[in-house]
């Protein structure tokens, strides 16, 4: 009964955060956090995690990471990467190396700062969708840029966690062999992802034509079949992912999907990778179409599975996971008082690093507006969801960060997730013009504020 009584702690912790949350506009997984600090320094909750809390949450981080792929949009996102690339690209550049190079310079350990870059690079977005819309700016092209670039930049950080933790966790030094041998792995994996969103989850001739047609036009003269019966493949072009939800339509799409998630994240670890990688990339390379042939019960059904989907995620067992991890921050004042120039460090460089780097990119990849660039600058400020999963991965289950390190990108983490609300509130009256922001630079004058417009003349 005691694991009962830690999960009913728990769960009342999630429901008073929840409220802070909403209350003070700020994300929720800082309050997990703090909770789960809180509820194991004064003694209620163990300092050693039970089997039956450590598998529930990893059952969390599984569902909060399918519902945050299966929440994109596939066909949004890849309209939006034309624009947003430089900012994901460089707006991730920035803030590795800066914890990189802060994590060189106290702690002296690669493989322990190539972990700390990578868990400042993954963007909140969540955190700052809330914040912006919070302002009534959700909807706004910054907005748009935020999204996509943040995406992208959780991705690439998936992609990084499948490529690093293995050379981060060896216990030989990192090798060419062994970087060949982790890259083959993400390919091979990302590839047979990949295959599964093009070929095995669609259904309907005419997709199948269209991933067919350019390949089979180039070589048509190699593959004689292909001349005689068509371009299509018989069984792929009738059967899909469809065929099974609409088997399952009984109310059993949702455990449907579970499995799927599930099936990929085991895929995932089977090549060497955190199963949440997997979980990530099979909510993306679900659809909406695949639901229903019926247009009207395709999108009821859709939002049934999402809306149980982001309840179990977001609400009651997804957030064990962070109360968890908050379990693991044992407040020990001389470590606390330790750790204040690293912190004091990282959180200013990176600050400074993402908005920099993020809004220049903004401006001269993405060609937003000086108004929007900076407000981009500040939206990709939050490390949430992903960041904590990586200090779960490096601090829990597989020591690369020393205590110290840990409690350094908590910190950070955490001031940097304050940062957000705020700064979008002060940007704000910049971001719609109704104050002016300008810089005499040389000869030429640069307005940061949105222009305003000049009245209409008598």
């Amino acid at each position: 009964m005691q694991d009962l009584e830690h999960l009913a702690i728990i769960w009342l912790g999630v429901f008073l955060a929840s409220y802070a949350a909403k209350r003070t506009q700020l994300t929720s997984v800082v309050y997990f956090l703090a909770f789960g600090c809180l509820m194991v320094n004064i003694g209620i909750l163990p300092v050693e995690t039970t089997p039956f809390i450590e598998g529930f949450s990893k059952v969390g981080i599984i569902l909060i990471m399918f519902a945050l792929g299966f929440e994109e949009n596939p066909a949004q996102f890849v309209q939006g990467i034309k624009r947003a690339w430089g900012i994901a690209l460089f707006g991730a550049i920035a803030p590795f190396l800066t914890a990189y190079i802060v994590a060189i310079q106290f702690w002296g350990d690669i493989k322990l700062a190539m972990m700390c870059g990578l868990a400042m690079t993954a963007t909140a977005v969540s955190l700052t969708m809330v914040s912006l819309r919070s302002e009534g700016l959700h909807r706004s092209d910054a907005a748009r840029g935020i999204m996509t670039s943040a995406v992208l930049d959780d991705i690439a950080s998936l992609a990084l966690v499948a490529l690093l933790v293995p050379l981060a966790t060896g216990n030989n030094e990192i090798s060419i062999g062994q970087i060949s041998l982790i890259a083959a792995n993400a390919i091979l994996f990302f590839g047979i992802v990949t295959m599964l969103g093009l070929w095995f989850f669609p259904s309907g001739s005419s997709i199948r034509i269209n991933y067919l047609i350019p390949f089979a036009k180039r070589y048509r003269h190699r593959f004689p079949y292909l001349e005689r019966h068509g371009y299509g493949l018989p069984f792929l072009e009738r059967h899909g992912v469809r065929d099974v939800l609409m088997m399952a339509e009984s109310g059993q799409s949702t455990l449907t999907i579970l499995l799927l998630a599930l099936v990929i994240s085991l895929l995932a670890h089977w090549f060497g990778f955190h199963p949440a990688v997997g979980a990530y990339m099979a909510g993306l390379i679900l659809k909406q179409e695949y639901f229903h042939i019926d247009e009207t019960q395709q999108r009821q059904n859709y939002e049934n599975c999402k809306h149980v989907l982001d309840n179990v995620a977001f609400s009651w067992i997804g957030p064990v996971f962070f109360v968890n991890l908050g379990t693991k921050i044992i407040l020990d004042v001389d470590i606390v008082i330790s750790v204040i120039p690293e912190m004091l460090f990282m959180t200013i460089g990176i600050f400074t690093a993402q908005i920099i780097s993020a809004m220049l990119a903004a401006r001269f990849t993405g060609n937003f507006a000086w108004h929007e660039s900076v407000m981009i600058g500040i939206g990709m400020l939050g490390r949430a969801e992903l960041a904590f999963v990586f200090l779960d991965i490096g601090y829990v289950q597989n020591s690369i960060f020393t205590t110290s390190a840990f409690y350094t990108l908590m910190f950070t983490a955490f001031w940097l997730n304050v940062s957000v609300p705020v700064t979008i509130k002060l940007w704000k009256p910049y971001f719609i013009g109704s104050k002016n922001l300008e810089f005499q630079i040389g000869g030429h004058r640069l307005t940061l504020s949105k222009p305003k417009l000049n009245p209409p003349s008598n």
